[in-house]
């Protein structure tokens, strides 16, 4: 290529070279914080008074009500939460490394006998359940330090998430009064998730199984009653038996990249026309309907996401999370560590770069961004995606630094 050919390239990596420095010194504040007013004494007491209309005996009030204490500390982690930024391998990387692998074979070992009593149940398999388990509480080591009631009751006197944390903490009321866990048991998330699985109290009330049949639905002392539970969770989440999750696929350069998002499914039979390939091993079957997810773009990971991949999305809907549970499921159930080769040239978007970026494309009009917060949702993706296919690049969703730079130079000049 002759220099004077190749200069429209680099004059344009000079300016997402310039970009990129340029938004790293940028912090703006992510969300607008609300003001509380009104004393929590008073709110307590009036919501006291709405637990006892909603049901809840007297005695379960009196006994909760000296855990019902205010946290500022709650408030500040709640209001301060930073943007999540890893890549799904950074993330990945470290969550299922270490032991965390041999760890999780050694608990389908141990509890051999809870876990086919439960795959014969729900039908669903023991390594999704101790992936799960293995990252929500390290396989029940580490339940949090925060004391539920006060989680909740700190977070529905604040005016942020009201109504959630309300619900949560009559929730938590009602598992108190039916007798599953005791006042002094409920320690936890600062969120007010608790247990193996860190449920919330409003899924632990609706999911949560005693399957050791001791009377208790026990999530934070019996082992049997937490994995049930995870699979009842996930079956009602829309788990099918005997199917796939999620596995790695290789993925031919001049893939029609706008096909690759979670919410476009096609038979695996189309996939292969296009040219994917298993990773490892074979697809599923050809009538098995499927999405092609790229979490790190057309240049990283490649995955076909079968329909069960929907209720890790159920779990947590956090795009990264969900991936990495579904990898760790794979990988104990003994798929080899996802291909790393391709990523080594992704260079993921900082928070503010991600704003700029919502900004951009609310500015050109496209209206399906969504809120300008610096996370990569789905709305945002696909904005990327039809910003990506107006500059003619490869429509794969995922944010660059040359993406901002296209739309800069697209934007009126002032």
């Amino acid at each position: 290529m002759s220099l004077k050919a190749d200069r429209p390239m680099r004059v344009m990596m000079l300016k997402i070279a310039a970009l990129a420095g340029a938004l790293a010194l940028a912090s703006p504040a992510f969300a607008s914080h609300c003001q509380n007013t009104g004393s929590y004494d008073k709110w307590l007491e009036a919501f006291k008074k709405d637990a006892l209309a909603q049901g809840i005996s007297p005695r379960v009030i009196d006994a909760a009500a000296p855990s019902m204490t205010f946290d500022p500390g709650i408030i500040k982690r709640d209001h301060g939460q930073s943007v999540f930024s890893q890549t799904f391998l950074q993330f990945s990387d470290r969550m299922t490394g270490g032991g965390r692998i041999p760890n999780g074979l050694a608990k389908i070992k141990q509890h051999a006998d809870i876990f086919a009593r439960i795959d014969k149940q729900y039908g669903v398999p023991a390594a999704v359940l101790v992936a799960f388990w293995g990252l929500e509480s390290d396989f029940g080591a580490d339940f949090g330090k925060y004391k539920i009631l006060s989680a909740n009751a700190t977070l529905a006197y604040d005016c942020r998430r009201s109504e959630f944390f309300r619900a949560q903490l009559l929730d938590t009321l009602r598992i108190i009064q039916r007798g599953d866990q005791r006042v002094e048991d409920l320690v936890g998330d600062w969120a007010g998730e608790f247990g193996g699985m860190q449920f919330t109290a409003s899924d632990y009330l609706k999911n949560a199984v005693d399957f050791d049949g001791d009377g208790r639905r026990d999530l934070i002392h019996s082992i049997p009653d937490t994995l049930a539970s995870a699979a009842n969770f996930l079956v009602s989440l829309g788990w099918q038996r005997g199917q796939p999750w999620l596995q790695e696929v290789n993925v031919p350069a001049d893939m029609p990249w706008q096909e690759a998002d979670n919410a476009i499914q096609h038979p695996v039979s189309q996939w292969v026309k296009w040219g994917v390939t298993a990773a490892h091993g074979r697809l599923a079957a050809a009538d098995l309907p499927g999405s092609l997810i790229l979490p790190m773009g057309r240049l990283g990971p490649a995955f076909l996401a079968y329909p069960n991949f929907k209720a890790f999305l159920g779990w947590n809907a956090a795009y990264v999370y969900s991936t990495t549970v579904a990898y760790y499921a794979t990988r104990i159930a003994g798929a080899p560590v996802v291909n790393h080769a391709g990523a080594t040239a992704v260079i993921p978007l900082t928070a503010p770069q991600v704003m700029e970026l919502q900004k951009l494309m609310t500015k050109a009009g496209d209206t399906s961004v969504g809120e300008i917060d610096g996370k990569v949702g789905s709305g945002t993706r696909a904005a990327v995606r039809k910003a990506q296919l107006k500059f003619g690049l490869p429509a794969d969703g995922y944010p660059t630094l040359e993406l901002i730079a296209r739309l800069q130079g697209a934007a009126p000049q002032r």
